[in-house]
């Protein structure tokens, strides 16, 4: 299947139940192919981990995050 940019933006249920069905979804930006959406395994789905979950858990500076970002939001002394 084919839709373009604007299809995904308007149609996006209806091509997220193709790609239920199994099917591969083309998506083009003015004529010209730009990413393929594909179907995946039900079981590569469940066990996949994203890789950035737990990057920086051995950070002495993180291990409490809330006050980790306070810091960050605080405004700076000049």
């Amino acid at each position: 299947m084919k839709a373009t940019a604007k299809d995904l933006r308007y149609n996006l249920k209806n091509i997220m139940e193709s790609v239920d069905r199994g099917e591969e979804v083309l998506i083009t930006n003015r004529g010209k192919i730009k990413a393929r959406i594909l179907p995946v395994d039900g079981e590569q789905a469940e066990g996949q981990v994203n890789p950035m979950v737990g990057m920086w858990s051995e950070r002495k500076d993180m291990q409490d995050v809330d006050s980790y970002v306070r810091g960050l939001r605080k405004g700076r002394v000049l």
